[in-house]
């Protein structure tokens, strides 16, 4: 179960934001220029991210796709692995692109290529950066210009004037115009798109710094021996697995477990800052209503005490087993993680925050 959404009951929290249909008013000219667009998209929720029409809104200007925050996938993950399937995963969504850079801000990883990409197939034209709400716009634009600034004393002033980061979705409300290339032309930081599927959409503006993870992402597997369980639920782990029992992560995500193999695991992979609780199927309903805003948070006390809707949307996922030698699939849940599913689950019931959430 998730959430209710922005504008269906979800949170701005006092904030204004940018929505898709907004943004498309506010650079509809640029399918009319010639422009070279740079379309960013977070590895973590690269799907949640994606933004699906932004041909619509670049006309036939040339597109370089640039994966933000590869410092935060899990230890030991194979970054050529991950390009494949972002190119494969890219050309299913019928996005034809220049290239892909799978890149961090933080530690500089492949924000050389990206600016060798960009300098090399700007040709004077302008150059847009555009992205979802929290997508890393803002720190990817402070790296590139800091790689820039090496050999270009124009992107070095631009350094100065740098935007701003922030958790908050929605604080660059229009275009900001940069003067970077020495070369000519101008680089534009776009405002970020606030996607309504996305758990940044429904939670309180303070309680938005809890879903975005500082450090690298490490999986929490449960059933796990070193979790403290009351005896009615320990007992049925040991005898039944995960069968019948509720996981809530944070107060945002419920996934009740209908019928698995009794080995079957579900390791979360998301910020640390949630915490996972898990209670016998009937117990969960009453544990819910008593916790949300306690133990189970983000929501925050006080955005518990105001409108929130609670856990609304459901979707009921049949899994099949493939191959025991791998997981049998990710859920993904929007702005959030992912859960993968090991080895093998028949019947997975998940219950989220937000309608029309990308499971």
């Amino acid at each position: 179960m998730i959430t209710a959404v922005g504008g269906n009951g979800g949170y701005s929290g006092g904030k204004q934001f940018v929505t898709a249909e907004e943004l498309r008013e506010k650079l509809s000219h640029l399918r009319h220029e010639k422009a070279l667009i740079v379309k960013l998209v977070d590895i973590v929720d690269f799907n949640g991210s994606f933004l699906a029409r932004v041909r619509d809104l670049a006309g036939a200007n040339p597109i370089i796709l640039v994966v933000t925050k590869v410092d935060l996938l899990p230890k030991g993950t194979d970054l050529n692995c991950v390009g494949d399937w972002v190119v494969e995963a890219t050309m299913k969504k019928r996005l034809n692109v220049l290239s892909v850079h799978l890149t961090s801000s933080k530690s500089l990883v492949g924000i050389a290529g990206v600016v060798s990409e960009i300098q090399k197939e700007k040709k004077g034209r302008d150059v847009y950066i555009l992205g979802s709400a929290n997508v890393g716009k803002s720190a990817f634009i402070n790296a590139v210009l800091k790689m820039m600034s090496y050999k270009d004393p124009v992107a070095a002033a631009a350094r100065k004037y740098k935007p701003i980061q922030s958790a908050v979705p929605g604080t660059t409300l229009g275009p900001i115009q940069i003067d970077a290339f020495l070369s000519g032309g101008k680089l534009y930081d776009t405002p970020g798109v606030h996607l309504h599927h996305r758990q940044a959409a429904v939670i309180h503006s303070e309680d938005l710094p809890a879903l975005a993870p500082q450090s690298r992402i490490r999986g929490r597997s449960f059933p796990n021996p070193q979790i403290p369980l009351d005896k009615l639920t320990a007992d049925r782990l040991k005898s039944n697995g995960l069968n019948g029992l509720s996981i809530f992560w944070g107060g945002l995500v419920r996934v009740d477990v209908m019928k698995v193999l009794p080995e079957t695991l579900l390791t979360f992979y998301g910020p640390k800052s949630l915490q996972i609780h898990i209670v016998p199927t009937e117990e969960a309903d009453e544990f819910y209503l008593k916790e949300v805003g306690v133990l189970l948070t983000p929501p925050s006390e006080k955005q518990k005490l105001d409108n929130w809707m609670g856990l609304e949307t459901k979707r009921e996922l049949q899994i099949k087993y493939e191959d025991f030698e791998r997981p049998a699939c990710d859920v993904a849940i929007s702005g959030l993680g992912w859960i993968s599913v090991e080895p093998v689950s028949q019947l997975l019931r998940t219950s989220d925050s937000s309608e029309g959430e990308t499971v």
